[in-house]
């Protein structure tokens, strides 16, 4: 085919074409290849163009716009601020072809490079393993000024451990909040740890030391990711949703009177979904098994007394959960367990 195109002009493209079985298309794409190889093979100099920088000048244009002072700001800003000083070296259009030929077109600063946040994943088997805790805010009459409730909950059982409510949010109220509520649970060294979001009570020099000195470990959120954080989140959206919940509070001991009342109703009367309907209370404190077992008896007498309202047999309640997780991970799939069935 090579020979053939070679020698074309002496039987014109279109015989030559119809000849080999192929397309005029074809013939001349590959007739430029075969130009472009031979042009490479020269040792002949390329010319450059009359109108184009120099190569001295090119290296000052590219060293001026990586320069700290035009670093930041486009060709087309260097370029006006330049002819402000009475300069000109050459166009917004070559100043683009410089940066690209050099790679600098997108970025040409020194970039801060953001640490990869590990994805936390939690899992608690049993109350005051894992604890969740946040600071939302509670509106007031006043515009601007709100009331901030620090809620500790306990991710397995649900059951709030520890909680208090104040016109700021402070790391001294925050450690006072975690080292009587661990007191009064009885935490233990290296048994709890506790998980938040990136606040700047949550992150502070001075609830990091004391969660050090206590033998808690402490876990945070990854920045901008509120599912990392999904108990608290939930937490405060039954208190928000609650049908009692008011609009906003007169005064800081009106709030008080009010959560001290609904975190008794939460804890002790309020029956979760996440915990096949149990109270936390009765979750945290280990008498759940025994509600579970009551509960099954009375369905089984039910059934035993009118089968025939039971289409499906004995009701078998849900099993109370063994582990609760934050960011369960995901187990990898074995290519060996799987099966391929063709028809």
């Amino acid at each position: 085919m090579k020979v053939a195109m070679e020698n074309h002009s002496d039987f014109g493209a279109r015989a030559v074409c119809e000849a080999l079985d192929i397309s005029e298309a074809t013939f001349y794409r590959r007739k430029a290849e075969l130009a472009k190889i031979g042009n490479s093979n020269q040792t002949t100099k390329v010319r450059r163009h009359h109108r184009r920088l120099s190569e001295n000048e090119e290296l000052f244009v590219l060293d001026l716009l990586n320069s700290e002072r035009f670093r930041d700001l486009a060709p087309e800003e260097i370029h006006a601020t330049l002819m402000d000083e009475g300069r000109y070296y050459c166009s917004p259009r070559t100043m683009y072809r410089i940066l690209k030929a050099n790679k600098a077109v997108r970025e040409r600063r020194n970039q801060l490079r953001h640490p990869n946040y590990t994805k936390p994943e939690l899992l608690a088997t049993g109350p005051n393993q894992v604890w969740s805790w946040d600071i939302t805010k509670l509106k007031t009459n006043e515009k601007w000024k709100y009331q901030h409730l620090y809620v500790i909950i306990d991710v397995f059982s649900r059951y709030v451990v520890g909680w208090l409510v104040a016109p700021r949010e402070s790391q001294d109220l925050a450690k006072r909040l975690i080292s009587e509520t661990c007191l009064k649970q009885e935490i233990e060294e290296n048994q709890l740890t506790i998980h938040a979001d990136r606040g700047a009570a949550m992150k502070s020099k001075g609830v990091s030391q004391l969660m050090a000195d206590l033998g808690v470990c402490r876990t945070h959120s990854r920045p901008h990711v509120s599912n990392d954080n999904p108990y608290s989140e939930s937490h405060f959206k039954t208190l928000k949703y609650h049908s009692s919940f008011p609009k906003s509070f007169n005064t800081l001991d009106e709030a008080k009177i009010f959560l001290r009342r609904w975190f008794d109703w939460y804890n002790n009367e309020h029956h979760h979904s996440g915990i096949g309907m149990m109270t936390p209370k009765t979750m945290h404190t280990g008498e759940a098994k025994g509600i579970l077992i009551k509960r099954q008896k009375v369905m089984d007498d039910a059934h035993k007394k009118h089968p025939e309202r039971f289409v499906r047999g004995a009701t078998k309640l849900e099993p109370l959960p063994t582990e609760v997780w934050i960011n369960k991970p995901i187990k990898a799939i074995d290519n060996k367990d799987v099966t391929i069935e063709v028809a």
